[in-house]
């Protein structure tokens, strides 16, 4: 798969090889193989400079591999200081499951049959009990000062600490609509690109490129205070 975007900042100075690197990616929806090709290829582009993986959300339903994806982002997690796991409105969907404050009939139409499934149970609360605290466990936003990575987006009309766990997990309009300068680019995925390419704007970066639907699974990498990505990473 072709690597696009440009390539200013530690691609550009051989002297900048301590520049940390920061690969945000995309819902991942059970697409395991995907995760672990993107993965490689995040290592890979980094060529052995300090990185940080940052995932938006959506680990979990609709795809084949739901099990595989958690427990490799489990491991992945205990091998790297630096990972961010967000959690997604799917993440957020699946605990409100097991803990009996939702309709197991609704989560099941949005991807949750396919979730148990895969891990050989008929109901979530047989889900096991070390994957559900992890999911529990996820945080809802990450700030580097420089973009504001979230899961769904934020609302326009609140200050960036102050938004809710709904819009942070949920939301779509008026943030996708919206085009005023939130102070950080704001990095997010939930709502799927049919074209397969992330959608860049002035003020935020969509990165939900539709894996679980044939897309690919895409990265975004950035580095240092300028906002904008240095470069896409795609696995097919």
């Amino acid at each position: 798969m072709p690597e696009y975007g440009h390539h200013s900042g530690p691609e550009a100075d051989p002297g900048a090889r301590a520049i940390s690197l920061i690969y945000a990616i995309g819902d991942i929806h059970g697409s395991l193989d995907k995760l672990r090709k993107l993965i490689v290829r995040c290592e890979e582009h980094a060529d052995g400079r300090p990185m940080t993986f940052v995932f938006l959300g959506d680990y979990i339903d609709r795809g084949p591999d739901s099990f595989g994806v958690i427990g490799t982002m489990m491991d992945l997690q205990s091998r790297h200081n630096n990972l961010i796991a967000l959690k997604g409105n799917h993440e957020a969907l699946a605990v409100d499951i097991f803990d009996g404050r939702e309709d197991p009939a609704h989560w099941l139409t949005q991807g949750g049959a396919e979730t148990l499934q895969s891990y050989g149970v008929t109901n979530a609360r047989e889900l096991p009990q070390v994957h559900i605290e992890w999911l529990r466990s996820l945080p809802l936003r990450y700030d580097d000062g420089s973009r504001f990575f979230v899961h769904a987006g934020i609302n326009p009309d609140k200050a960036l600490d102050a938004q809710s766990e709904h819009d942070l997990l949920w939301i779509r309009e008026p943030f996708l609509s919206d085009e005023r300068d939130y102070g950080r680019l704001i990095v997010h995925g939930h709502t799927p690109r049919s074209t397969g390419a992330p959608d860049l704007r002035g003020n935020r970066l969509n990165l939900d490129t539709g894996a679980v639907f044939g897309g690919p699974l895409t990265a975004a990498a950035f580095a240092g205070a300028h906002p904008n990505p240095l470069a896409f990473l795609q696995a097919e």
